[in-house]
């Protein structure tokens, strides 16, 4: 059974990139939200096995959503994105209770399968 994936990212090419990538790579991608409000409004609601989750939203940085939806009961797997080197980020990924870390440009279904648990 293929793993279930919310995509959380405020740019819709992104989005729709990341959608096809994941899906050819074997995840299932039931739902998308623009925002971190939104992002833990769908990863309650619809209770994905992995959360991708961009560190640049605009109501939210991604770290304080990634420990919101870590606090959310039987949470879901979360892996940060962004454009940026993770070096940019030092121990916020670890600190904000993700799995990991995979630049967009890097991005797969078997990287994102590499970081979880």
């Amino acid at each position: 059974m293929a793993l279930t994936i919310l995509i959380v990212d405020d740019h819709p090419s992104f989005r729709s990139s990341a959608r096809r990538v994941l899906e050819a790579g074997g995840f299932t991608v039931v739902g998308e939200a623009e925002d971190g409000a939104g992002g833990v409004a769908a990863a309650r609601d619809l209770r994905p096995d992995v959360v991708l989750l961009d560190v640049g939203l605009p109501d939210a940085d991604g770290f304080d959503v990634a420990g919101s939806i870590k606090a959310l009961p039987d949470p879901p797997d979360v892996v940060i994105v962004s454009s940026r080197d993770s070096s940019d980020f030092g121990p916020l990924v670890e600190a904000s209770g993700a799995c990991g870390f995979v630049s967009k440009a890097d991005l797969s279904g078997e990287a994102v399968a590499a970081l979880l648990p």
